[in-house]
């Protein structure tokens, strides 16, 4: 059920810690629910004064703002708990997109439940929920990984990890470690379909799919890459696990001696075959003798 709400009282407007998403291009991809929040809030709080002034004048937004970076998140934490334990309105904003995704403030956030301060999300754009969207791959489960590690032996680490993950992964790259990156996708995942978001909403918006060997080539080709990168690789294929007539003969030796569980997972412990697969062999070869 829609729920309207008039933000153009600022007394209506209650106190609390407001995380309000941003643009993360494109200066009209913005809520109004966001405009009038940020014209009406005490304070607004950004990572980065000089960018974030950019969308306020755009919008005629003359709200006060301040700084919450990971630099002096830990000197200004207690002061924005002090305010907003006072009765004060603010706005968290990031430099772009939805704030906390990849970027400081979840501690600020935690706090103020500890505190029972009242925290309220002003939902919109995220570019990992954008590339999402628009890459083609499946979406109904997927992992986020922030940015992949500056260190090319830590990149290929952390990608490894995620060799057997059956679901999309998202990760952040920079353009000068793309061609590292691809490389290290095509050997250590496979040459798996892979997509590159890049500069989302903005006048260049990139988005390419192809294999990791296919992406390497025309990156190679394409000489030096500026803008800020969404990576995203299909997920591992699902191993198609089957039976052979060994399996079956030691599951009915077993089934003389010992349940049907206990034959599957020990059969399972041996081979490192699906314990469900084998457990559902075992009850039909059970089923099979109890018939003869």
């Amino acid at each position: 059920m829609y729920r309207n709400t008039d933000l153009s009282d600022k007394s209506k407007l209650p106190s609390g810690l407001y995380i309000v998403a941003t643009p993360i291009g494109n200066l009209q991809d913005i809520t109004i629910r966001a405009i009038e929040t940020l014209k009406t809030v005490d304070i607004i709080y950004c990572e980065d004064k000089r960018q974030s002034s950019v969308l306020l004048s755009h919008y005629s937004i003359s709200t006060p703002l301040s700084s919450y970076h990971e630099h002096n998140a830990e000197k200004m934490r207690p002061v924005l708990l002090e305010k907003l334990q006072n009765g004060s309105s603010i706005a968290l904003i990031s430099d772009a997109g939805t704030p906390l995704i990849s970027d400081p403030g979840y501690k600020l956030v935690s706090q103020c439940h500890d505190l029972e301060i009242k925290v309220i999300t002003i939902p919109g754009p995220s570019a990992p929920i954008a590339a999402l969207s628009a890459s083609g791959m499946p979406s109904d489960h997927f992992y986020f990984g922030g940015f992949l590690p500056a260190k090319e032996t830590d990149r290929r680490r952390c990608l490894e990890e995620m060799k057997n993950f059956g679901h999309t992964l998202i990760y952040f790259e920079t353009p000068n470690r793309l061609l590292s990156t691809l490389e290290i996708i095509k050997s250590s995942l496979g040459n798996r379909l892979v997509c590159i978001a890049r500069e989302l909403t903005k006048t260049f918006e990139n988005i390419r799919r192809g294999t990791a060997d296919e992406l390497l080539q025309y990156y190679q080709s394409e000489g030096v890459l500026k803008g800020e990168i969404v990576l995203l690789i299909k997920g591992a294929e699902e191993k198609q696990e089957t039976l052979n007539p060994h399996m079956d003969q030691a599951l009915s030796c077993l089934l003389q001696v010992i349940s049907t569980k206990e034959a599957s997972s020990l059969v399972s412990h041996l081979t490192g075959m699906s314990k469900k697969i084998l457990y559902d062999r075992a009850i039909e070869l059970r089923r099979n003798e109890d018939e003869e």
